[in-house]
């Protein structure tokens, strides 16, 4: 039961104080939640109540399922984003066959992490590396923040425009801005803003006791939700200037959704809901792995990928779209107090009760002012530093990163990601095609064996020793080849050559035949090829081959010192450069 459920582990020492701390967490992570939720539908191109419809048996899935205290699963932004602008492909919005899609998509993206977990094949989030995922990350960001400026001037901007088209759009309509959204929405960033910064720190100053205090300081998007639709009530906003509202959103429970299958559209979508499944178990296991570290804890993957897909098929089952871990309310959750989770089941029952008694208060809730939501929780996303970071690190892992921000940018978040993924494999296809090798000697009269640019090393006239510092494949043997022959070109005396092999992990079929080659092209020019240090799975690759008797008179021996002791002889002392 326990390896099925870990909250059956968590509940059996369950004590009053622990249900404290998650009611608490459970408390403040609904306030962020129902806000929240409607805006992230609303950018997502759904009514609003999909995403409250989303933040109730999809977290009560996994926090059955879930392997990670404090990991808060239901709508997140770049997901949203995603859905929107992949669905906007297919169908038109506010229609049933828009609805249709999303529902789709979210089963898509169950099945998908569940095959993942059925093939263990979690790790192919690995391709997806950091300077992708922080470049995407930023753009899908900004994206989402410019996607807002209809609702905040009231335009008709096109949904799926180019962010060149919104800005043109925008200057050519200066004029038919309506002044009285633009107030609303830029009085609700100010409000977001204010109960973030100022009311937080006066808080803390006055000693408000963290009880009180925390719930008020995660309020913002509620604050706002009720500045906005209380300034429409009463200057009747709606119908005086046309500022655009929520309207009625229905009240009451999500029926379980009869999914409509259409094998053809599932095609289409199949690789928008592939990035979407990956995207998402990345954030997640990301941030429920920070999370379980500050507990001493750990997470287990593969239980994610079963929690994640599961809660996604619950989303489906409720008629609406794919769920993940949001970064912003896992921290406010494990911030509050969260426990177990426990805390959102109570999160899901609060927004249970939000849709059966609470809707008809959102009637006058201005759009602008989810913009507005929207706007302040990607803003964070948004992160310049990393680039900053990468190129002072590494210049081509931040080339990757700004080749995929504008990418993004450009071509969307679908085609973008996956511009930026194969950037960054062709990268490493790159670097390992022309991998790293020194000619090495030994420092003093110690065993050990050093590369000559970098230390004051004995070398020898009649033996080389060079250091293979990559796994031989197809991609990079005739590099490793030509380099091996160029150096023979340089040594009249050279008799033997060793490749020390610690760094090499696997040969492949191609690399085998190249060292074939590269016997009988040396044994033409009286030079002997010796390996060292070869790894036991490497050697046991190459015994089950004819290579070790192609070696002829070569050997194979266990360390360097051994081969340079038996092979070399008149040792001489070059003059290096020493950095390191």
């Amino acid at each position: 039961m326990v390896d099925i459920f870990p909250i059956a582990h968590w509940l059996q020492n369950y004590q009053r104080s622990i249900f404290i701390s998650d009611l608490m967490a459970g408390i403040i992570v609904a306030i962020m939640l129902v806000p929240q939720g409607m805006a992230y539908a609303f950018l997502a191109g759904l009514p609003p109540q999909y995403g409250l419809y989303a933040s109730i048996l999809p977290l009560m899935l996994y926090a059955l399922l879930g392997s990670s205290r404090s990991l808060a699963v239901g709508p997140v932004a770049i997901a949203s984003l995603m859905v929107g602008s992949t669905i906007a492909q297919f169908a038109e919005q506010g229609t049933d066959a828009y609805i249709n899609a999303a529902v789709n998509l979210s089963l898509l993206v169950g099945v998908i992490l569940l095959i993942l977990r059925a093939l263990n094949l979690g790790s192919i989030v690995n391709y997806m590396s950091h300077s992708v995922i922080s470049g995407f990350t930023s753009a899908a960001a900004l994206l989402i923040a410019i996607s807002q400026i209809k609702n905040f001037s009231g335009l008709d901007i096109p949904r799926s425009a180019p962010i060149w088209e919104s800005f043109g759009y925008l200057f050519d309509h200066l004029t038919a801005i309506n002044p009285a959204t633009l107030l609303v929405g830029l009085t609700s960033v100010f409000v977001l803003w204010f109960t973030k910064t100022k009311l937080c720190c006066g808080l803390e100053a006055m000693r408000v006791p963290t009880w009180i205090a925390q719930p008020v300081c995660k309020a913002g998007p509620m604050f706002a939700v009720l500045v906005g639709s209380i300034i429409v009530w009463g200057g009747e906003l709606d119908i005086t200037h046309n500022v655009t509202t929520v309207g009625m959103i229905p009240t009451g429970l999500p029926e379980l959704f009869t999914i409509q299958l259409d094998l053809m559209l599932w095609q289409q979508l199949f690789m928008p809901a592939l990035l979407i499944a990956l995207i998402g178990f990345l954030e997640s296991v990301s941030v429920g792995t920070v999370l379980a570290s500050k507990r001493r804890e750990r997470i287990d993957p593969s239980k994610e990928l079963i929690a994640l897909g599961i809660a996604n098929l619950g989303s489906a089952m409720s008629g609406t779209y794919p769920v993940a871990g949001g970064f912003g309310r896992s921290m406010v959750n494990h911030s509050a107090g969260a426990q177990t989770t426990v805390a959102s089941m109570i999160s899901a029952f609060l927004v249970l009760l939000s849709l059966l008694f609470l809707t008809p208060l959102f009637y006058y809730l201005p759009k602008a002012t989810l913009g507005a939501v929207i706007v302040m929780a990607v803003i964070p996303l948004i992160d310049f530093s990393s680039f900053r970071q990468c190129w002072k690190f590494n210049k081509a892992d931040a080339l990757t990163l700004l080749a995929t921000f504008i990418l993004v940018l450009i071509f969307g978040v679908e085609l973008g990601i996956l511009c930026g993924i194969g950037i960054s494999i062709a990268l490493l296809l790159y670097r390992s095609s022309q991998p790293h090798i020194a000619v090495v000697g030994r420092v003093g009269s110690s065993e050990h064996f050093r590369n000559i640019e970098r230390h004051d090393v004995t070398t020898y006239n009649n033996t080389l020793a060079l250091r293979i510092d990559e796994s031989l494949y197809f991609a990079n043997t005739r590099y490793v080849e030509e380099y091996i022959l160029k150096q023979c070109a340089g040594h009249s005396n050279l008799q033997h050559i060793v490749l020390i092999c610690n760094a090499v992990n696997f040969i492949d079929a191609s690399a085998l035949e190249t060292l074939e080659n590269l016997v009988l092209k040396l044994r033409d020019e009286g030079i002997t090829l010796h390996l060292a240090e070869v790894k036991g799975p490497v050697m046991d690759q190459l015994l089950n081959t004819t290579f070790v008797d192609h070696l002829g008179e070569g050997k194979v021996f266990f360390t360097t010192d051994e081969a340079m002791r038996e092979l070399s002889e008149n040792e001489r002392y070059p003059v290096n450069n020493r950095s390191a």
